[in-house]
């Protein structure tokens, strides 16, 4: 069923991706980096909804961000043919639902459908991503506030996860409920239920829907969003949310603000190949490998290796009799650690701010 009008996508570019330390930092997020293919990660978003296929038909996407990367986000885009409608710049860091806000109030508020998308994830099934987009629509044009379930192959203790409850149409369900990223025995039983999914962090619905469960929800947040767009600066497509109005929001996710509160929530589960590449491991769990099992870019020698991930930037790394690493060289910082402890960066990362 089509959309009544285009849909619009929401690409959430806001995130510092420290988890990829020493490649993505602050000034250079891991969206803006090309990790998976030849195409940036925000590069790869933009283009899994920049045209019509099927029976989907996209318009330009809203694109919600930090204002250090306007320059680079614009130049990327432009690369790709898939340049923003709007590219909302925010002051400060506010989380998901006021920046889905300010995009849902920069589209009109009105009954376009939005599909909000991290920048910063692989789908590396775009033909199921759409399907899945199309059986959720007929909801979405009801008012339905969607959200996409991610089928699990694993007892994943880093995802939310998200209960599949009774069918409200064929491949869509009501959420039974969201559940809070588990312990190693839930996530299992999660797993073996067959009836959980993980919260992939990717939404559609209409424009004027998300705006009135926020008012029902976390008004104080639609009227300081709203105020801040009211107040903006606008100037060739690029637009400044008023400072102070955006500051007085409260900081929240949708998930907590919205999605876990409404009535009328539902979940499509797909398998899409989906991962939101949170870590060196993750990188290389969905890398092409060599015989050995090395996944590896850059000015890289290794003998007698097996099992690594290496990452080379502009730096050459040898590697010799050594099995189960992640080296990663960028500038003058070097990170090397083994395979299966990468989520400990943010580890290196604190110890080096202190």
């Amino acid at each position: 069923m089509p959309a009544t009008s285009p849909i619009t996508p929401v690409i959430l570019s806001g995130g510092s991706g420290t988890r990829l330390w020493p490649m993505s930092r602050p000034e250079m997020p891991k969206q803006m980096l090309a990790l998976t293919a030849e195409q940036t990660m925000l590069q790869l978003t933009a283009q899994r909804a920049s045209d019509a296929r099927g029976e989907l038909g996209f318009a330009p996407p809203i694109v919600v961000a930090n204002a250090l990367h306007a320059d680079l986000i614009e130049a990327q885009l432009r690369d790709v043919g898939a340049a923003a409608q709007a590219l909302i710049l925010e002051p400060t860091g506010r989380n998901t639902a006021p920046a889905i806000a300010l995009a849902a109030i920069a589209a009109g508020g009105g009954d376009a459908p939005l599909l909000v998308m991290p920048s910063d994830h692989v789908i590396a099934d775009t033909a199921a991503f759409h399907a899945a987009v199309a059986r959720a629509l007929p909801l979405v044009a009801d008012g339905w506030l969607v959200t996409f379930g991610i089928t699990p192959d694993a007892a994943e203790t880093g995802y939310g996860y998200i209960k599949v409850g009774q069918a409200l149409a064929e491949g869509v369900h009501r959420v039974d409920c969201f559940v809070e990223k588990p312990l190693r025995d839930a996530a299992e039983a999660m797993l073996a239920s067959g009836d959980h999914v993980w919260n992939g962090g990717i939404f559609l619905f209409r424009a004027d829907a998300y705006l009135a469960a926020l008012a029902t929800h976390a008004p104080a947040m639609l009227d300081a969003t709203q105020a801040a767009m009211d107040a903006a600066r606008r100037e060739n497509g690029r637009v400044w949310p008023e400072t102070a109005a955006f500051a007085a929001s409260p900081a929240d996710s949708i998930d907590y603000a919205v999605m876990e509160k409404a009535d009328r929530v539902a979940v499509v589960p797909v398998a899409m190949g989906w991962s939101d590449v949170g870590s060196w491991d993750a990188l290389h769990a969905i890398s092409a490998c060599d015989a050995g099992g090395n996944a590896c870019r850059g000015d890289v020698v290794a003998i007698d290796t097996r099992n690594c991930l290496v990452r080379a930037d502009g730096k050459r790394i040898a590697l010799v009799g050594v099995e189960d690493l992640i080296v990663v060289a960028s500038g003058d910082d070097v990170l090397v650690l083994p395979r299966g402890r990468s989520q400990d960066v943010k580890k290196l990362i604190e110890a080096m701010q202190r």
